[in-house]
């Protein structure tokens, strides 16, 4: 487990040949049918619309590789990144918010819901919570839907820079408690910044403990 970050050489060591290497999209996918099979494993990121997941993306990996936008709704497929042919990060269509025809909403369910199922070399999906709403109510079904389909995930609080420092541990007392009632949850919470680098290192480390 990672607390606040370790000073474990050889995780600091993994950490640092991990993240030496580039990282480069490969696909953006829209169908399950076309989805390739990659010999290494992947790590994907998920969260409601504009809750700052491609920043967060592109501070873990320290150069932008996933696109950033002020409008919600912008990632609409699967987007797969190579980090060295040793990882692939996966950048998931957000939820909540997303001003898209009903059409194409189905589309992602269903596209979503088939790659959490049947991707078996996905190793854990982190679940981006914006620090200033902690759970919302779709926050909540999303986490549902992961227990019940048996897919781990963890919890990644962005923004926390929008809040008080004081209001930091309040918060993740009350994530720390919900997450008691989801069973396919990891009880460890980051809390990260991208303004102010905050959590970066620590993700990086449980990343490439993975």
């Amino acid at each position: 487990m990672v607390h606040n970050q370790t000073h474990d050489p050889k995780i600091a060591l993994a950490t640092k040949n991990l993240f030496a290497n580039p990282c480069t999209f490969v696909a953006g996918v829209s169908s399950i049918d076309i989805i390739k099979q990659y010999p290494f494993p992947e790590v994907a990121f998920w969260g409601r619309s504009n809750v700052g997941k491609s920043s967060l993306m592109n501070a873990i990996i320290g150069s932008k590789i996933a696109r950033t936008s002020n409008t919600p709704g912008r990632t609409q497929q699967l987007n797969f990144f190579n980090l060295g042919d040793k990882l692939m990060l996966v950048d998931m269509p957000g939820y909540g918010f997303a001003n898209v025809p009903l059409k194409l909403k189905h589309e992602w369910e269903e596209l979503i819901s088939a790659y959490l199922n049947e991707r078996d070399q996905l190793k854990r999906v982190f679940l981006l919570i914006d620090a200033r709403h902690g759970f919302k109510k779709n926050d909540i079904e999303i986490m549902h839907f992961l227990d019940e389909i048996g897919c781990i995930y963890q919890i990644l609080v962005t923004k926390a820079d929008k809040i008080s420092l004081a209001a930091h541990p309040k918060l993740k007392a009350a994530m720390e408690e919900e997450l008691l009632n989801h069973p396919a949850a990891r009880p460890e919470i980051i809390l990260t910044s991208v303004e102010r680098k905050q959590g970066i290192y620590e993700l990086q480390q449980y990343i490439a403990m993975l």
